[in-house]
């Protein structure tokens, strides 16, 4: 099953393989196959077309994929461009949310970067 040119997992419950697509997290995944009438439990290869089409048709007025990223990227850009403090914050690749830097904020930062000592080993002779 495709879904927005993303492929869904066949041996995952689609509730779940749902997720793959960006913008879809599990709740949102369950709201969409309440609203199309389909079991939670079943697998992706076992939908048939016209479940397909009704759970298509429920997902056609969200923003997801290409568009959502393009959204959100918008807004990062609106706020370096009017130069907020969240804005300086994205630029500089740090925490915008108020976490504290001094330790930990490494899924922003990056792998640490270590710094030696300054002098150069003396090798054993």
């Amino acid at each position: 099953m495709r879904v927005l040119g993303i492929t869904i997992p066949e041996e995952k419950r689609i509730d779940m393989g749902l997720t793959a697509l960006y913008g879809i997290g599990r709740s949102r995944a369950k709201k969409i196959l309440t609203a199309a009438g389909v079991d939670f439990a079943k697998k992706p290869k076992d939908i048939t077309a016209d479940e397909e089409t009704r759970i298509k048709a429920v997902m056609e007025d969200m923003t997801l994929e290409a568009d959502l990223k393009r959204e959100v990227s918008g807004n990062i850009k609106r706020l370096k461009d009017i130069k907020s403090y969240r804005g300086s914050r994205h630029a500089r690749r740090l925490p915008s949310r108020g976490q504290r830097t001094k330790t930990n904020a490494r899924t922003l930062k990056g792998v640490k970067k270590t710094m030696g000592s300054g002098r150069k080993k003396e090798s054993k002779k």
